[in-house]
């Protein structure tokens, strides 16, 4: 083996790793825009009834709760924040997210919907998240590893913990995600009622 191998190897590690920065960090961006594509394709598939409708959008009330919680609390790259759902969950945003996914799939009542929003979530928001954190570590190094660790004292710090306010969660715009529920939910009652699957599934 030459001496430079292990140098090779390094640079192709740092390289790889780039790579893959950049791919989360482009996925993250775009998280909106596909998540509209994968939702025009939903609803193309979607074959609802009164039942699923019911259930899956029950479900998805659930996770749009959390992101409500969650956004009241958040203060976007001013702090490490640790309270409300922060206290127990490092994402709680993307833990809503998924809990609403899983609820429009049950809603939408077709396997490959299923399997589409499956695909979307664990694709876009493992970017997501990947990219999230490293930009966290860089901003507030030490303080975000421990809060990560689950040190309690960081929660008793200047700022890392706040009142739950309705103001803070439309500061960020947490109000759009639940205008795209009810649309989502509109249109899924649209559909079953196009299709008659509404009025057979009610009876």
């Amino acid at each position: 083996m030459t001496a430079g191998a292990p140098r090779r190897r390094g640079r192709l590690a740092d390289l790889s790793a780039k790579a893959r920065s950049a791919t989360a960090e482009a996925l993250a961006r775009r998280r909106v825009a596909l998540g509209f594509v994968c939702g025009a394709a939903a609803l193309g598939l979607a074959q609802p009834t009164l039942q699923s409708i019911v259930a899956g959008m029950s479900v998805a009330a659930v996770g749009e709760a959390l992101r409500v919680w969650a956004a009241g609390h958040l203060n976007k790259a001013r702090e490490v924040t640790s309270s409300g759902p922060y206290r127990w969950l490092p994402h709680p945003l993307y833990a809503g997210s998924s809990i609403m996914g899983v609820g429009l799939a049950i809603a939408c009542a077709n396997v490959v919907v299923t399997a589409l929003i499956a695909i979307y979530l664990i694709v876009t928001l493992t970017a997501a998240i990947r990219n999230e954190e490293a930009f966290l570590r860089r901003a507030f190094g030490e303080r975000y590893d421990r809060y990560r660790s689950g040190d309690a004292e960081i929660g008793s710090q200047s700022g890392s913990r706040r009142r739950f306010t309705v103001a803070q969660a439309i500061a960020n715009r947490e109000h759009r995600a639940i205008a795209g529920l009810l649309v989502a939910m509109l249109l899924l009652v649209l559909k079953a009622t196009y299709n008659g699957l509404f009025w057979r599934g009610g009876g």
